[in-house]
C-alpha cells in the first residue's frame, strides 16, 4: 500500500472533521472563546480550576471565561494542528520517494497559511472577510488531499463526455465557489436568521435591504464581530441574495446534469444531484426550524462535498483513458 495514498485519505477524512469543527465552533458563538492565539487565556489546554480561572480573567478582564466555548475552540485547534503535522509526514514521504513533491509542499504552505488565518481571526475579532478566507482555506486543504489520493489511486477512468463539457463544469464549479462564499458571508455576518419564513422574508417578497452595507468586504478593523455589526437592512440584502444564489446554482446545475449525463457518467450525476438536493433541503430548513446547530453544521459540510464533487468531475476530465463510446 502507498503510504502517500493512506494518508491522503486519511487526510480527506480529517480535514472534513476540522472544517465541521469549526462550523461548530463559528455557529455556536465560540469564535472567540479564547481571546488569544495559539493559547487560550495562556494556558497550553484551557483553564478548569477555580484558581486558573481566575489567573485567567485577571489577564483578560473583558473576556470572561465560559467553558461552553472555550471547549469547541480548543478542539477545532488541536484538530487543526493536527493536519499540520499530517502534511508534514506526507511531505517526508514524497520527498523519500521523490514523488508528489510539489503537491505535498503545497499542500503544507497553505496549511501554514490556515495558521496565520487561524491567529488573523482571533486578534482581529472574528473580521468577517478572514473568517471566510480561512473557510475557503480549509477546503482548498481537502481539496489538495483529495487531489493527492486520486493521483496515488492510479484510477484510470475518464469520461468524454466530461471532457467534452468540460467549459459547463468550471461554470458551475464557478458558480458553486460563489455560492459558498455567500452561505459563509451570510454565516460571519450573522445574517442567517435576517429571514426566519420562507419563501417570504420578513412577510415580504422583497423588505427593506442596503447592498451596500451587506456587501462592503472592507469593513472597518477594531470592532469586535461577534454577533455581527451590519444594520438589519444589510443582513436582509445578504441572505436574499443568498437564496437567489441558491436558485441560480440549482438551475444551472439540473441544466448541467442534462448535459453530463451517460451510461458511464451516471454515477456522477446521480451523486452530484443526491448531494444537491440535500444541501437545498438543509438550507431551507436552516429557516424553517429557526437555525439548529446540527443542521448549519450540516449544511456547511454538504456545501463542502459539493464544492469536492466538483473538484471530483474537473479530476476525471482531465484523468485516465479515453472511453470508446460516444457522446450521448
Amino acid at each position: 500500500m502507498n503510504p502517500i495514498r493512506i494518508l491522503s485519505a486519511f487526510g480527506v477524512l480529517l480535514a472534513f472533521v476540522v472544517i465541521a469543527l469549526g462550523a461548530w465552533t463559528r455557529l455556536a458563538d465560540a469564535g472567540l472563546g479564547c481571546p488569544d492565539w495559539p493559547g487560550c487565556y495562556g494556558f497550553v489546554t484551557f483553564p478548569t480550576t477555580a484558581s486558573e480561572i481566575a489567573q485567567a480573567e485577571a489577564l483578560y478582564p473583558h473576556s470572561p471565561v465560559e467553558i461552553d466555548k472555550i471547549i469547541p475552540e480548543v478542539v477545532h485547534r488541536y484538530f487543526a494542528a493536527s493536519l499540520g503535522l499530517l502534511a508534514i509526514v506526507i511531505l517526508f514521504f514524497s520527498k523519500k520517494n521523490n514523488k508528489h513533491i510539489k503537491l505535498s509542499s503545497a499542500l503544507l504552505a497553505v496549511i501554514i497559511g490556515q495558521g496565520i488565518f487561524g491567529y488573523l481571526t482571533v486578534s482581529l475579532k472574528l473580521y468577517p472577510l478572514i473568517v471566510t478566507g480561512h473557510l475557503f482555506g480549509a477546503m482548498i486543504v481537502t481539496s489538495i488531499f483529495l487531489i493527492m489520493f486520486l493521483n496515488t489511486s492510479n484510477y484510470q477512468y475518464s469520461s468524454n463526455v466530461l471532457r467534452s463539457r468540460r467549459a459547463l463544469i468550471y461554470i458551475g464549479f464557478g458558480l458553486v465557489i460563489w455560492q459558498i462564499f455567500l452561505g459563509a458571508w451570510t454565516s460571519t455576518n450573522y445574517a442567517a436568521r435576517a429571514c426566519l419564513d420562507f419563501p417570504l422574508c420578513q412577510g415580504q417578497m422583497i423588505p427593506p435591504t442596503d447592498f451596500s452595507e451587506g456587501f462592503n468586504f472592507l469593513q472597518s478593523l477594531g470592532p469586535n464581530y461577534l454577533f455581527g455589526q451590519l444594520s438589519n437592512e444589510a443582513r436582509v440584502a445578504i441572505h436574499l441574495t443568498h437564496r437567489i444564489g441558491a436558485v441560480i446554482v440549482l438551475l444551472y446545475s439540473i441544466f448541467l446534469a442534462t448535459k453530463i449525463y451517460s451510461k458511464q457518467t451516471k454515477l456522477f450525476v446521480f451523486t452530484f444531484l443526491g448531494i444537491l438536493g440535500t444541501q437545498i433541503f438543509l438550507g431551507i430548513n436552516n429557516i424553517l426550524s429557526s437555525l439548529p446547530l446540527w443542521n448549519a453544521v450540516a449544511h456547511n459540510m454538504v456545501g463542502v462535498m459539493l464544492f469536492l464533487w466538483f473538484v471530483v468531475m474537473i479530476y476525471f476530465s482531465y484523468k485516465g483513458k479515453n472511453e470508446s463510446s460516444s457522446l450521448s
